[in-house]
């Protein structure tokens, strides 16, 4: 009886090990982001994907056009923007890059910069970011 009890006990583990590591564990291992004026870009690579085929990565951002006493801005020179794309996984991990440019109306131009805050890419299905 005992002999029984500990095997079923070891099977039991063994199956829920296995299922952990078949399910996969989703995280960010690289992340980078580049601006080149009115745009912004979004590089990274996320592994732990398992048996995925694809991630839908999404990126946000905000674009502020900022005055030369660096105030910040009001309602009508700040701007929401949003890319996403669905990108394909390889040997459990997946490459994406994503860009979102600001055009504000009228336009930033200097003396006025644009800054991006609160820039995230989030992949949507597996609820992992990075932020920046």
């Amino acid at each position: 009886m005992r002999r029984m009890t500990l095997a079923s006990i070891v099977l039991a583990m063994g199956w829920l090990f296995a299922v952990v590591v078949w399910a996969g564990s989703p995280h960010m291992i690289e992340c980078s982001q580049t601006i080149s004026g009115n745009t912004v870009t979004v590089a990274g690579k996320e592994a732990g994907l398992g048996n995925e085929t694809q991630v839908h990565i999404e990126l946000n951002a905000e674009a502020q056009c900022i005055n030369p006493g660096s105030h910040h801005p009001k309602a009508a020179n700040k701007e929401s923007l949003t890319a996403a794309g669905d990108f394909p996984v390889q040997n459990g991990h997946a490459d994406f890059s994503l860009s979102v440019t600001a055009s504000f109306q009228p336009s930033c131009s200097p003396p006025m910069t644009v800054i991006f805050v609160d820039v995230s890419a989030c992949d949507t299905e597996h609820g992992v970011c990075c932020s920046f």
